[in-house]
């Protein structure tokens, strides 16, 4: 059977006593018996890889932050569940089935790097997660687990930016989720709207997923752990399949099952009489071609094609869906979540966007095409996150794979077609994703009015009190 269920547990648990009665616990326990090195070691032995979408070793961020402990401030693990990539909603699934498991990663993960506090950093809108995250903490608190470490819940914006690691931290500490460019480890928060330090406390930030894993890697072992996946890419991964399939839903695979069978197990397969013409694996890598459905879904296998794995998003595209159209979704989803430090990531990516809807709407010239890929090559020029180089690669794999269909639309040979919605997941329902509509009326300073103001975020709101905050 391809679904297994190690890390999203096939029903709900509702309780602490039937999360023990389950097999949970055995973690913390094993870690209250073992040196914060031990733990660590544990960890990096297995190989586990970070869940988020860049897929660094969890072992050797954590003992990156064991090393870079502050002498006069705490030192904070940070739960980034602040989901917000299209096409993606395994972390508040794993959320919703079992709370316990990621927080008992997290304490684990408190006891290695020396940690005082532990944060789980969602968004605001997540509120039947927030309320099973703040039950659980109430749980293992009473059960003594906690002791010792703060724990609380933090409820962010929803920004696509405020999933981004500096971004989130800036958030948390009171600010907007602009980037910066200074290590976690090194400056991690300061202390403004959660943690009461005098000075920058260092900080680790695991995705939901990530944390997920860490509580049967310390009590089973490393070896364990190592029984499913591949030697670069072992455990499994809890994949989201959407779009043009006969459901929608998120499932967990073995690391280096093949892309296509995860599309079947999970979604069903494509739609009756219907072939699958590319995937998108987020927006934050190249596009697969629907010839490439043999790929292991693992690190190695998804870069070996040029592409990554990202968060485990799969966006099914069939021969149905108009590719300038979904080119022209991705350029604008990224440019309006864009904050605007980075000229070139906002400026072009604008540009992008706004060229790419019109080849869509068929009211483009040859010229258009140019100045498209002239941006693409300057989009990314001096970003200080990825968020710009996202528009690049996605667009430059889906201009390279399907130029004829950029083409028919400048000949007019294609009907006009409306920019493809690429947008967060709200939910799935009954095996069908909810997207986020209301995204189509955002407008590039982040607001929801009318009119564009012309601004962008970074000059509308730095200084300001963040509305969640307030």
């Amino acid at each position: 059977m391809t679904l297994v269920h190690r890390v999203l547990y096939p029903s709900p648990i509702m309780s602490l006593q039937e999360y023990l009665t389950r097999g949970g616990g055995t973690g913390i326990e094993a870690a209250r018996e073992m040196t914060a090195a031990a733990i660590v070691e544990r960890v990096l032995a297995s190989g586990l890889r970070g869940r988020g979408g860049a897929g660094f070793p969890t072992g050797r961020k954590w003992q990156t932050g064991a090393e870079n402990l502050s002498p006069s401030a705490p030192t904070t693990v940070i739960v980034n569940a602040a989901e917000g990539e299209p096409g993606t909603f395994k972390d508040r699934t794993i959320l919703r089935r079992n709370p316990y498991l990621p927080l008992e990663g997290a304490l684990i993960a408190a006891r290695a790097v020396g940690a005082d506090y532990v944060i789980f950093a969602m968004k605001r809108a997540f509120e039947g997660e927030i309320d099973r995250m703040r039950a659980a903490i109430e749980d293992v608190s009473d059960a003594g687990w906690a002791e010792g470490i703060t724990l609380k819940v933090f409820e962010g914006p929803d920004e696509y930016l405020y999933g981004e690691e500096s971004a989130l931290l800036e958030t948390i500490d009171g600010r907007w989720p602009f980037p910066r460019v200074v290590p976690t480890f090194r400056r991690g928060l300061r202390g403004a709207a959660m943690v009461d330090t005098p000075d920058d406390s260092p900080a680790l930030v695991n995705n939901t997923e990530t944390l997920a894993n860490v509580a049967r890697i310390v009590a089973r072992g490393p070896a364990w752990f190592r029984t499913v996946g591949t030697p670069q890419s072992p455990g499994t991964m809890v994949c989201t399949v959407t779009g043009s399939t006969r459901r929608h839903g998120v499932g967990e695979v073995r690391m280096g099952t093949p892309l296509g069978e995860v599309i079947t197990a999970i979604g069903g397969g494509p739609r009756r009489g219907r072939q699958i013409k590319a995937v998108l694996s987020g927006v934050a890598n190249r596009v697969i071609s629907g010839t490439m459905l043999d790929t292991p879904v693992s690190y190695e296998g998804m870069s070996a094609i040029g592409s990554g794995l990202g968060s485990g998003a799969f966006i099914v595209l069939d021969d149905t869906v108009d590719m300038a159209a979904v080119a022209a979704g991705v350029a604008r989803f990224l440019a309006v979540e864009s904050c605007g430090q980075c000229s070139p990531c906002k400026l072009d990516g604008m540009t992008l966007s706004n060229r790419l809807a019109s080849v869509s709407r068929s009211d483009a010239h040859d010229y258009d095409i140019a100045e498209i890929q002239k941006r693409i090559g300057t989009v990314a020029d001096r970003s200080r996150c990825f968020l710009a180089t996202q528009q690049q690669v996605v667009l430059e794999s889906i201009l390279e794979q399907f130029p004829e269909e950029f083409d028919s639309h400048v000949s007019g040979v294609t009907e006009a077609t409306e920019p493809a919605l690429i947008s967060e997941l709200l939910d799935i329902r009954d095996g069908k994703a909810i997207l986020d509509v209301r995204h189509l009326g955002k407008q590039p300073d982040w607001s929801y009015h009318t009119l564009d103001s012309g601004s962008v975020p970074v000059e509308l709101y730095t200084g300001r009190t963040p509305p969640w905050q307030r």
